[in-house]
Protein backbone atom coordinates (compact mmCIF):
# COMPACT_ATOMS: atom_id res chain seq x y z
CA UNK A 1 0.00 0.00 0.00
CA UNK A 2 1.60 3.11 -0.94
CA UNK A 3 1.37 6.58 1.14
CA UNK A 4 -0.94 9.27 -0.51
CA UNK A 5 0.19 11.82 1.81
CA UNK A 6 -1.92 14.17 -0.44
CA UNK A 7 -5.47 13.18 0.86
CA UNK A 8 -4.17 12.15 4.42
CA UNK A 9 -3.04 15.91 5.02
CA UNK A 10 -6.33 16.60 3.76
CA UNK A 11 -8.02 14.59 6.16
CA UNK A 12 -6.07 15.35 9.21
CA UNK A 13 -6.75 18.28 10.68
CA UNK A 14 -10.75 17.25 10.55
CA UNK A 15 -10.01 13.99 12.94
CA UNK A 16 -11.38 13.48 15.91
CA UNK A 17 -13.46 17.05 14.66
CA UNK A 18 -17.25 16.72 15.25
CA UNK A 19 -17.82 16.93 11.18
CA UNK A 20 -18.47 14.16 8.89
CA UNK A 21 -15.57 13.34 6.29
CA UNK A 22 -17.00 12.77 2.81
CA UNK A 23 -14.55 11.75 0.37
CA UNK A 24 -15.55 11.02 -2.99
CA UNK A 25 -14.04 10.30 -6.73
CA UNK A 26 -14.80 7.91 -9.73
CA UNK A 27 -14.46 4.56 -8.68
CA UNK A 28 -11.07 3.22 -8.62
CA UNK A 29 -9.75 6.27 -7.55
CA UNK A 30 -8.09 5.02 -4.35
CA UNK A 31 -11.39 5.52 -2.01
CA UNK A 32 -10.70 2.57 -0.34
CA UNK A 33 -7.07 2.38 0.14
CA UNK A 34 -7.27 5.93 1.68
CA UNK A 35 -9.85 4.77 3.96
CA UNK A 36 -7.61 1.89 5.22
CA UNK A 37 -4.65 4.43 5.12
CA UNK A 38 -6.86 6.69 7.68
CA UNK A 39 -7.01 3.70 9.68
CA UNK A 40 -3.26 3.21 10.15
CA UNK A 41 -3.25 6.65 10.91
CA UNK A 42 -5.90 5.82 13.18
CA UNK A 43 -3.99 2.70 14.80
CA UNK A 44 -0.80 5.09 14.86
CA UNK A 45 -2.23 7.53 17.38
CA UNK A 46 -3.37 5.04 19.86
CA UNK A 47 -6.93 4.14 18.75
CA UNK A 48 -7.61 0.60 19.48
CA UNK A 49 -8.34 -1.34 16.76
CA UNK A 50 -11.80 -2.48 18.73
CA UNK A 51 -12.57 1.24 18.06
CA UNK A 52 -12.58 1.03 14.30
CA UNK A 53 -15.63 -0.08 12.70
CA UNK A 54 -14.99 -0.09 8.79
CA UNK A 55 -17.81 -1.33 6.15
CA UNK A 56 -17.20 -1.78 2.36
CA UNK A 57 -20.60 -1.94 0.53
CA UNK A 58 -18.79 -3.20 -2.16
CA UNK A 59 -18.47 -6.82 -0.76
CA UNK A 60 -21.28 -9.54 -1.21
CA UNK A 61 -20.38 -9.69 2.56
CA UNK A 62 -22.70 -6.75 2.92
CA UNK A 63 -25.23 -6.74 1.07
CA UNK A 64 -27.38 -7.08 3.52
CA UNK A 65 -26.79 -3.99 5.04
CA UNK A 66 -29.19 -1.92 2.02
CA UNK A 67 -30.94 0.14 4.24
CA UNK A 68 -30.69 3.10 7.65
CA UNK A 69 -32.02 0.94 9.92
CA UNK A 70 -29.74 -2.07 8.50
CA UNK A 71 -27.33 -0.18 9.04
CA UNK A 72 -27.78 1.51 12.01
CA UNK A 73 -28.23 -1.53 13.93
CA UNK A 74 -25.08 -3.25 12.22
CA UNK A 75 -22.68 -0.44 13.68
CA UNK A 76 -24.78 -0.25 17.21
CA UNK A 77 -24.05 -3.83 17.79
CA UNK A 78 -20.21 -3.14 16.97
CA UNK A 79 -19.54 0.39 18.29
CA UNK A 80 -16.89 0.28 20.97
CA UNK A 81 -17.54 2.07 24.47
CA UNK A 82 -15.04 4.61 24.13
CA UNK A 83 -14.80 7.09 20.92
CA UNK A 84 -15.73 4.57 17.97
CA UNK A 85 -15.00 5.50 14.59
CA UNK A 86 -16.71 4.55 11.54
CA UNK A 87 -15.10 4.08 8.00
CA UNK A 88 -18.27 3.23 5.30
CA UNK A 89 -16.42 2.50 2.57
CA UNK A 90 -19.06 3.10 -0.91
CA UNK A 91 -22.07 4.19 1.04
CA UNK A 92 -24.40 5.55 -2.03
CA UNK A 93 -26.21 2.12 -2.38
CA UNK A 94 -27.80 2.12 1.53
CA UNK A 95 -30.56 3.58 1.10
CA UNK A 96 -31.37 6.72 3.23
CA UNK A 97 -27.96 6.31 4.44
CA UNK A 98 -28.26 9.92 5.63
CA UNK A 99 -30.74 9.06 8.73
CA UNK A 100 -28.35 6.47 9.70
CA UNK A 101 -25.09 8.56 9.57
CA UNK A 102 -27.32 11.70 11.78
CA UNK A 103 -28.15 9.56 13.98
CA UNK A 104 -24.78 8.12 14.65
CA UNK A 105 -23.44 11.80 15.39
CA UNK A 106 -26.33 12.23 18.15
CA UNK A 107 -26.49 8.75 19.84
CA UNK A 108 -23.20 8.36 20.70
CA UNK A 109 -19.25 9.73 20.60
CA UNK A 110 -17.98 8.51 17.45
CA UNK A 111 -15.75 10.00 14.11
CA UNK A 112 -17.38 9.14 10.69
CA UNK A 113 -15.60 8.87 6.89
CA UNK A 114 -17.90 7.93 4.31
CA UNK A 115 -16.87 7.31 0.76
CA UNK A 116 -18.73 7.76 -2.50
CA UNK A 117 -18.86 7.39 -6.31
CA UNK A 118 -21.29 9.99 -6.95
CA UNK A 119 -21.37 13.93 -7.04
CA UNK A 120 -24.60 13.65 -5.99
CA UNK A 121 -23.37 11.95 -2.87
CA UNK A 122 -25.57 15.18 -0.71
CA UNK A 123 -27.59 16.76 -2.98
CA UNK A 124 -30.64 14.97 -2.12
CA UNK A 125 -32.77 16.44 0.25
CA UNK A 126 -32.55 13.99 2.77
CA UNK A 127 -28.52 15.10 3.62
CA UNK A 128 -30.43 18.18 4.49
CA UNK A 129 -29.87 16.25 8.01
CA UNK A 130 -25.97 16.75 8.08
CA UNK A 131 -25.61 20.22 6.26
CA UNK A 132 -22.75 22.02 7.53
CA UNK A 133 -21.41 19.06 9.50
CA UNK A 134 -19.58 17.39 7.02
CA UNK A 135 -16.38 18.62 4.87
CA UNK A 136 -16.17 17.20 1.46
CA UNK A 137 -12.51 16.16 -0.16
CA UNK A 138 -12.33 14.92 -3.71
CA UNK A 139 -9.98 12.22 -4.39
CA UNK A 140 -7.89 12.08 -7.92
CA UNK A 141 -6.48 9.42 -9.92
CA UNK A 142 -3.06 9.40 -9.33
CA UNK A 143 -0.85 12.84 -10.16
CA UNK A 144 2.42 12.29 -12.54
CA UNK A 145 4.28 13.21 -9.03
CA UNK A 146 2.14 9.93 -6.95
CA UNK A 147 3.08 8.46 -10.33
CA UNK A 148 6.52 8.33 -9.80
CA UNK A 149 6.37 6.55 -6.96
CA UNK A 150 4.31 4.10 -7.78
CA UNK A 151 5.83 3.33 -11.43
CA UNK A 152 8.05 0.25 -11.71
CA UNK A 153 10.62 0.32 -13.05
CA UNK A 154 11.41 3.96 -13.07
CA UNK A 155 12.81 5.62 -16.11
CA UNK A 156 14.42 9.34 -17.33
CA UNK A 157 11.68 12.02 -16.52
CA UNK A 158 10.50 12.66 -19.74
CA UNK A 159 9.98 8.79 -21.04
CA UNK A 160 8.08 8.44 -17.45
CA UNK A 161 5.74 11.28 -18.48
CA UNK A 162 5.27 9.81 -21.82
CA UNK A 163 4.09 6.65 -19.99
CA UNK A 164 1.89 7.92 -17.82
CA UNK A 165 0.11 10.06 -21.10
CA UNK A 166 -0.41 6.67 -22.66
CA UNK A 167 -1.34 5.12 -19.17
CA UNK A 168 -3.11 7.27 -17.34
CA UNK A 169 -3.89 7.58 -13.41
CA UNK A 170 -5.73 4.90 -12.16
CA UNK A 171 -3.64 3.43 -9.37
CA UNK A 172 -4.31 -0.06 -9.78
CA UNK A 173 -2.79 -0.15 -13.32
CA UNK A 174 0.59 1.22 -11.73
CA UNK A 175 0.65 -0.76 -8.30
CA UNK A 176 1.45 -3.90 -10.68
CA UNK A 177 3.89 -3.48 -13.90
CA UNK A 178 0.84 -4.22 -16.54
CA UNK A 179 1.79 -4.54 -20.23
CA UNK A 180 -0.36 -1.51 -22.37
CA UNK A 181 -2.68 -3.96 -23.69
CA UNK A 182 -3.19 -5.67 -20.16
CA UNK A 183 -3.51 -1.75 -18.59
CA UNK A 184 -6.13 -0.97 -21.18
CA UNK A 185 -8.11 -4.10 -20.52
CA UNK A 186 -8.31 -2.63 -16.94
CA UNK A 187 -9.42 0.67 -18.00
CA UNK A 188 -11.99 -0.62 -19.88
CA UNK A 189 -13.17 -2.61 -16.75
CA UNK A 190 -13.31 0.55 -14.84
CA UNK A 191 -15.51 2.39 -17.19
CA UNK A 192 -18.04 0.08 -18.00
CA UNK A 193 -18.76 -0.22 -14.08
CA UNK A 194 -18.57 3.19 -13.56
CA UNK A 195 -20.92 3.72 -16.78
CA UNK A 196 -23.25 0.79 -15.65
CA UNK A 197 -23.78 0.96 -11.90
CA UNK A 198 -23.02 5.06 -11.50
CA UNK A 199 -24.79 6.72 -14.92
CA UNK A 200 -27.30 3.59 -16.11
CA UNK A 201 -28.47 2.00 -13.01
CA UNK A 202 -28.40 5.25 -11.20
CA UNK A 203 -30.08 7.21 -13.03
CA UNK A 204 -32.51 4.39 -15.45
CA UNK A 205 -31.00 5.46 -18.39
CA UNK A 206 -33.37 3.62 -21.34
CA UNK A 207 -31.09 5.14 -24.31
CA UNK A 208 -28.26 3.61 -23.82
CA UNK A 209 -26.55 3.97 -27.67
CA UNK A 210 -27.47 7.30 -27.26
CA UNK A 211 -25.37 7.77 -23.96
CA UNK A 212 -22.63 5.55 -25.32
CA UNK A 213 -22.27 8.10 -28.48
CA UNK A 214 -22.44 10.79 -26.51
CA UNK A 215 -19.55 9.98 -24.03
CA UNK A 216 -17.10 8.96 -27.07
CA UNK A 217 -18.64 12.43 -28.56
CA UNK A 218 -17.05 13.95 -25.86
CA UNK A 219 -13.84 12.04 -24.90
CA UNK A 220 -13.07 12.83 -29.05
CA UNK A 221 -13.48 16.20 -28.21
CA UNK A 222 -11.47 17.07 -24.95
CA UNK A 223 -10.35 20.31 -25.09
CA UNK A 224 -12.70 21.69 -27.34
CA UNK A 225 -15.78 23.79 -26.33
CA UNK A 226 -18.89 22.03 -26.39
CA UNK A 227 -22.65 22.49 -25.74
CA UNK A 228 -25.99 20.95 -25.67
CA UNK A 229 -26.44 22.93 -28.43
CA UNK A 230 -23.92 21.76 -31.22
CA UNK A 231 -23.45 18.46 -29.84
CA UNK A 232 -27.17 17.79 -30.82
CA UNK A 233 -26.19 20.04 -33.72
CA UNK A 234 -23.55 16.68 -34.50
CA UNK A 235 -25.92 14.20 -34.08
CA UNK A 236 -28.40 15.26 -36.87
CA UNK A 237 -25.36 15.84 -39.07
CA UNK A 238 -25.17 11.93 -38.54
CA UNK A 239 -29.29 11.60 -38.77
CA UNK A 240 -30.00 11.04 -35.05
CA UNK A 241 -32.53 13.52 -34.07
CA UNK A 242 -31.67 14.03 -30.06
CA UNK A 243 -33.43 16.56 -27.87
CA UNK A 244 -31.48 19.37 -26.40
CA UNK A 245 -32.73 18.79 -22.67
CA UNK A 246 -31.95 15.16 -23.04
CA UNK A 247 -28.65 15.38 -23.65
CA UNK A 248 -28.23 17.65 -20.69
CA UNK A 249 -29.55 15.58 -18.20
CA UNK A 250 -27.28 12.66 -19.94
CA UNK A 251 -24.21 15.19 -19.31
CA UNK A 252 -25.09 15.66 -16.07
CA UNK A 253 -25.24 12.21 -15.46
CA UNK A 254 -21.65 11.74 -16.46
CA UNK A 255 -20.52 14.23 -14.63
CA UNK A 256 -22.21 13.30 -10.90
CA UNK A 257 -20.46 9.96 -11.87
CA UNK A 258 -17.36 11.66 -12.28
CA UNK A 259 -16.48 10.61 -15.57
CA UNK A 260 -16.86 14.26 -16.98
CA UNK A 261 -15.95 17.79 -15.60
CA UNK A 262 -17.42 20.63 -16.68
CA UNK A 263 -15.42 23.69 -16.58
CA UNK A 264 -16.90 27.37 -17.21
CA UNK A 265 -15.82 29.91 -19.10
CA UNK A 266 -14.37 33.12 -17.37
CA UNK A 267 -14.44 36.67 -19.35
CA UNK A 268 -10.98 38.16 -18.09
CA UNK A 269 -11.90 41.48 -18.85
CA UNK A 270 -15.13 41.64 -17.43
CA UNK A 271 -14.73 39.21 -15.24
CA UNK A 272 -17.62 37.19 -14.82
CA UNK A 273 -18.53 33.93 -15.55
CA UNK A 274 -19.67 32.97 -19.03
CA UNK A 275 -22.69 30.02 -19.30
CA UNK A 276 -22.02 29.11 -22.87
CA UNK A 277 -19.81 26.94 -24.37
CA UNK A 278 -17.68 25.20 -21.59
CA UNK A 279 -15.15 22.55 -21.60
CA UNK A 280 -15.51 19.42 -20.64
CA UNK A 281 -12.29 17.42 -19.58
CA UNK A 282 -12.21 13.67 -17.76
CA UNK A 283 -11.38 12.28 -14.59
CA UNK A 284 -8.56 10.41 -16.00
CA UNK A 285 -7.07 10.95 -19.32
CA UNK A 286 -6.80 7.22 -20.03
CA UNK A 287 -10.12 6.81 -20.17
CA UNK A 288 -10.72 7.07 -23.61
CA UNK A 289 -8.31 4.63 -24.36
CA UNK A 290 -11.17 1.95 -22.96
CA UNK A 291 -12.65 2.86 -26.27
CA UNK A 292 -10.33 3.51 -28.64
CA UNK A 293 -6.62 2.63 -27.32
CA UNK A 294 -4.39 5.27 -27.58
CA UNK A 295 -3.74 7.96 -30.09
CA UNK A 296 -1.97 10.69 -31.17
CA UNK A 297 -5.18 12.65 -32.77
CA UNK A 298 -5.75 14.86 -29.57
CA UNK A 299 -2.54 15.10 -27.57
CA UNK A 300 -3.30 18.79 -26.97
CA UNK A 301 -6.60 17.93 -25.35
CA UNK A 302 -5.21 15.21 -23.22
CA UNK A 303 -2.09 17.43 -22.59
CA UNK A 304 -4.85 20.07 -20.98
CA UNK A 305 -6.42 17.14 -19.17
CA UNK A 306 -3.61 16.56 -17.64
CA UNK A 307 -2.98 20.33 -16.76
CA UNK A 308 -6.37 20.54 -15.41
CA UNK A 309 -6.61 17.82 -12.93
CA UNK A 310 -3.25 19.32 -11.48
CA UNK A 311 -4.31 22.52 -10.78
CA UNK A 312 -7.30 20.96 -9.56
CA UNK A 313 -5.40 18.64 -7.19
CA UNK A 314 -3.67 22.20 -5.99
CA UNK A 315 -6.57 23.38 -4.57
CA UNK A 316 -7.58 26.19 -7.70
CA UNK A 317 -11.02 27.32 -9.07
CA UNK A 318 -10.49 26.35 -12.86
CA UNK A 319 -11.87 28.29 -15.48
CA UNK A 320 -11.70 28.49 -19.17
CA UNK A 321 -10.53 32.18 -20.27
CA UNK A 322 -12.13 34.65 -22.53
CA UNK A 323 -9.97 37.83 -23.14
CA UNK A 324 -11.64 39.89 -26.03
CA UNK A 325 -11.66 37.77 -29.16
CA UNK A 326 -8.41 35.40 -27.83
CA UNK A 327 -9.01 32.31 -25.94
CA UNK A 328 -6.74 31.32 -22.83
CA UNK A 329 -6.85 27.53 -22.03
CA UNK A 330 -6.82 28.04 -17.95
CA UNK A 331 -7.54 30.62 -15.43
CA UNK A 332 -6.53 29.06 -12.15
CA UNK A 333 -7.96 31.25 -8.97
CA UNK A 334 -6.92 30.62 -5.43
CA UNK A 335 -8.28 32.70 -2.28
CA UNK A 336 -5.62 35.81 -3.82
CA UNK A 337 -3.71 33.89 -5.97
CA UNK A 338 -4.33 34.23 -9.75
CA UNK A 339 -2.35 32.06 -13.00
CA UNK A 340 -2.98 31.88 -16.71
CA UNK A 341 -1.77 29.04 -18.69
CA UNK A 342 -1.84 27.95 -22.13
CA UNK A 343 -0.83 24.03 -23.18
CA UNK A 344 0.27 22.83 -25.98
CA UNK A 345 2.06 20.03 -27.31
CA UNK A 346 5.00 21.68 -29.09
CA UNK A 347 6.41 25.04 -30.36
CA UNK A 348 7.66 23.55 -33.30
CA UNK A 349 7.55 26.93 -34.99
CA UNK A 350 7.15 30.85 -34.71
CA UNK A 351 3.58 30.57 -35.59
CA UNK A 352 2.96 28.44 -32.56
CA UNK A 353 5.08 30.14 -30.37
CA UNK A 354 3.15 33.30 -31.24
CA UNK A 355 -0.32 31.57 -31.03
CA UNK A 356 0.37 30.66 -27.70
CA UNK A 357 2.13 33.29 -26.24
CA UNK A 358 0.03 36.76 -27.66
CA UNK A 359 -3.27 36.16 -25.79
CA UNK A 360 -0.94 35.82 -22.52
CA UNK A 361 0.96 38.63 -23.60
CA UNK A 362 -2.27 40.74 -24.09
CA UNK A 363 -3.31 40.07 -20.36
CA UNK A 364 -2.49 43.51 -18.22
CA UNK A 365 -1.56 42.52 -14.44
CA UNK A 366 1.20 41.07 -12.78
CA UNK A 367 -0.13 37.77 -12.02
CA UNK A 368 2.35 34.75 -13.12
CA UNK A 369 1.41 33.30 -17.19
CA UNK A 370 2.83 29.87 -18.21
CA UNK A 371 3.09 28.58 -21.72
CA UNK A 372 3.33 24.40 -20.75
CA UNK A 373 4.20 21.92 -23.51
CA UNK A 374 6.42 18.43 -23.87
CA UNK A 375 9.23 20.71 -25.47
CA UNK A 376 11.84 19.57 -23.53
CA UNK A 377 15.24 22.34 -24.57
CA UNK A 378 12.53 25.76 -25.53
CA UNK A 379 13.57 27.30 -22.54
CA UNK A 380 12.88 30.98 -23.76
CA UNK A 381 10.67 33.26 -21.50
CA UNK A 382 9.07 36.15 -23.60
CA UNK A 383 8.02 39.29 -21.60
CA UNK A 384 7.43 37.67 -18.32
CA UNK A 385 5.54 34.74 -19.96
CA UNK A 386 7.20 31.43 -18.81
CA UNK A 387 7.60 28.25 -20.60
CA UNK A 388 7.58 25.24 -18.73
CA UNK A 389 7.90 21.51 -19.83
CA UNK A 390 5.20 19.44 -18.60
CA UNK A 391 7.01 17.12 -16.77
CA UNK A 392 8.56 20.21 -14.60
CA UNK A 393 5.29 21.99 -14.42
CA UNK A 394 3.57 18.53 -12.69
CA UNK A 395 6.47 18.21 -10.35
CA UNK A 396 6.58 21.85 -9.07
CA UNK A 397 3.55 23.03 -6.87
CA UNK A 398 5.36 26.29 -6.33
CA UNK A 399 4.66 26.89 -10.26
Amino acid sequence: MIPRPLYIEKIRPFIDHPVIKVISGIRRSGKSMLLLMLRDELLSRGVDISQIIYINFESFANASISTADALYQKVINMKSDKKTYILLDEIQDVSQWEKAVNSFMVDFDCDIYITGSNSRLLSSELATLIAGRYVSINVETLSFGEYLDFAHPKCDLQESFKKFLRLGGFPGIHVINYDTDSAYKLISDIYASVILRDTIQRNNVRNIDLLNRLVRYVFENVGNYLSASNISKYFKSQHSSVNIETIYNYLSYLESSFIIRRVNRYDIRGKEILKANEKYFLSDHALPYALNGYHDSNISGVLENIVYLELVRRGYQVFVGKFGTREVDFVAERRSEKIYLQVAYLLSDDSVVKREFSPLLEIDDNFPKYVVTMDSFWHDNINGVRHANIADFLLNPQW
